[in-house]
């Protein structure tokens, strides 16, 4: 649901009809955009071969079945992200997503401090937040999930 925009609160009033014809659409671009920015990601893992580096670092903080691992995370960033991106099992993916960001924020990031600068987890911590609120919000209007008879 769109709250009606207020042009006498408008810096530039003119803007007013703009916001209201793009408004509904804004969660739906935050979904594709939170999905979609992965999916590169899970391409590198998977098709580019780069799950190998990725396995170094989870051996290095003592995961187990790390080059499998590895592989699970390219998944999860390539297919998973995507599913989200479209709006496809989006609770599901959401979640799937919020764990790999907990691990990502607590695990790697963590130990660095707040500041991205340092790489530190302010960064993940977002990225954790703004899976957090999709998996509340689910697929919204705009998304595969609105097609399906029971949503994920």
């Amino acid at each position: 649901m769109t709250m009606p925009i207020d042009r006498s609160r408008l810096v530039f009033p003119a803007l007013g009809g703009l916001y209201e014809t793009f408004a509904p659409f804004s969660y739906a671009f935050m979904r594709f955009a939170a999905g979609a920015i992965l999916v590169p990601h899970g391409v590198q893992k998977l098709i580019y071969g780069t799950a190998a580096n990725t396995a170094k670092g989870l051996a290095a903080k003592g995961f187990p079945f790390p080059l499998e691992l590895a592989h699970v995370v390219g998944f999860v960033e390539l297919f998973v992200a995507a599913a989200l991106a479209i709006g496809l099992f989006t609770r599901v993916s959401a979640a799937i997503l919020c764990v790999q960001m907990a691990v990502i924020t607590i695990v790697f990031t963590g130990p660095n401090g707040y500041f991205w600068a340092q790489q530190g987890y302010e960064f993940s911590l977002l990225w954790l937040l703004l899976f957090v609120a999709i998996l509340f919000g689910g697929g919204g209007r705009y998304s595969v999930d609105r097609l399906l008879p029971k949503e994920f």
